[in-house]
């Protein structure tokens, strides 16, 4: 044999030929393939004779196949799938990176710049692993992590500081309408203080307010900084909060800086990744990263 696959039909014929089988009617062939209807009714007729078999049999008001139609069909279905498939295979397929962070990284930095992220590097697709349990590279699949801490984070493992623990009092505009912000531990009394797991308040009430005899705060609890931050957001107390994680909230007026003065962190943020894996795709995201970082 000489691999020779012999005289073929006209492809635009066949193509004619599937749209109008598919709906039984030339005009809505003509209407999908952008063509007259003329054209697709010319296009099968040249199929017919070609082949020397009739396809359809033209009824008043709709076509229908005949038995050889039926038969010839299936066939070509197959074979545009066939084809699709193979062109589907050509083309670059995106390439697909996994970012571990934390749920509160995600929502209150990530996901927010994302967006400019996907229209520059629309060849990368991005999945972003937020949870509090520590990620493995290995066993969960990691590229990229963001992890809270101070080097060296493991054997292997390179890592470049993102941004630095700053912690500061914000609350809702709205909390401060009526009232002045808090100058003394017993002003500050008066709010309701909003606690993450950090719970950096005894910290940082030493540090800007003293360590006289303090009055009884009363405040509310979550196990994530997000959820505490949308508290505040929502007019329920002042939060603790990494500057970076509320900058937007604050520049879009639904938070501001209550009290003056920050307090730094006992860890920073880091981006942390094997450094045997080396990959364009992986240095693409840490500097588009490590840029809005420093946009602050």
């Amino acid at each position: 044999m000489n691999g020779s696959l012999g005289k073929l039909p006209s492809l635009n014929g066949l193509k004619a030929f599937e749209v109008a089988a598919r709906h039984l009617s030339f005009r809505v062939a003509a209407e999908e393939l952008g063509v007259t209807q003329g054209a697709v009714a010319q296009q099968v007729r040249g199929l017919e004779a070609e082949l020397g078999v009739k396809l359809f049999e033209r009824m008043p008001r709709s076509l229908v196949l005949t038995g050889e139609g039926r038969g010839y069909i299936a066939d070509i279905r197959r074979a545009f799938e066939i084809i699709a498939q193979a062109t589907g295979d050509l083309r670059p397929q995106p390439v697909r990176l996994t970012i571990s962070t934390t749920p509160t990284f995600a929502s209150k930095w990530l996901i927010p710049r994302l967006p400019d992220f996907t229209s520059r590097h629309p060849d990368l697709d991005l999945h972003i692993l937020a949870t509090e349990r520590m990620s493995g590279f290995q066993a969960d699949g990691v590229d990229l992590a963001v992890r809270y801490g101070r080097p060296p984070f493991g054997p292997g493992l390179a890592s470049e500081l993102l941004f630095e623990q700053e912690i500061i009092a914000v609350c809702s505009p709205v909390l401060l309408r009526d009232r002045r912000p808090p100058k003394t531990s017993e002003e500050l009394a008066d709010y309701a203080l909003l606690h993450d797991a950090h719970n950096s308040w005894p910290e940082f009430i030493d540090t800007h307010f003293g360590r006289a005899a303090q009055p009884s705060y009363k405040g509310i609890s979550f196990n994530q900084t997000s959820h505490a931050i949308e508290a505040a957001i929502a007019g329920q107390g002042i939060v603790l909060a990494n500057r970076d994680f509320v900058a937007r909230d604050m520049a879009e007026g639904r938070l501001t800086q209550v009290v003056e003065g920050t307090l730094s962190g006992p860890s920073d943020f880091y981006l942390v990744w094997p450094r045997y894996r080396k990959s364009p795709a992986i240095e693409t995201v840490i500097a588009w990263m490590s840029e809005e970082a420093k946009r602050k």
